[in-house]
């Protein structure tokens, strides 16, 4: 699954029960001073199992890192954070990002066993976004994303988030 020609590791994954608090910390405590926010609540974003999540980005080092508040919904995103509210971040996946054709993420995807690494959670946006994660808890102890973009919607993504150290 890590081993293939078009894929790469591309982003660590945290979700936090405070969006707004994870970024303050990351600033102090690790220099990254802005991210770009959004709410997955575009149009023609359909799920597996629907939910509504806020999610900041920046790139640190040439690796994204993704904090991710689950605002309803999917338990997979909150299933780690505290019942009470309390402020938690908690380490959740990393993602590998294909590159090339939808065909390309199609051949990726099927070339995984599900017995040995079950897809639990599916979705995309239009003909430009795809993503799914496998259960990897058991053996790795965290889930592991994997996407693919269209590259002119992967070019326009990338542009909104903020690369760190500055160039």
């Amino acid at each position: 699954m890590f081993a293939r020609p078009d894929a790469r590791h591309s982003q660590i994954a945290y979700v936090t029960s405070d969006l707004d608090q994870a970024m303050a910390l990351w600033r102090d405590a690790f220099d990254v001073p802005a991210f770009f926010v959004f709410a997955n609540d575009a149009p023609g974003m359909e799920c597996s199992h629907p939910c509504r999540l806020r999610i900041a980005l920046a790139n640190v080092g040439g690796t994204e890192i993704e904090l991710i508040e689950p605002l309803d919904g999917n338990a997979m995103y909150s299933e780690s954070l505290p019942a009470d509210g309390s402020f938690a971040m908690q380490f959740h996946h990393v993602c590998i990002r294909v590159e090339g054709l939808l065909a390309d993420f199609d051949a990726h995807m099927a070339s995984i066993d599900p017995e040995r690494h079950p897809v639990v959670y599916r979705g995309g946006m239009g003909e430009v976004m795809r993503f799914a994660y496998t259960d990897e808890r058991a053996t790795l102890g965290h889930y592991v994303e994997h996407v693919w973009f269209d590259p002119g919607f992967y070019t326009q993504m990338a542009g909104a988030i903020p690369v760190y150290p500055a160039a």
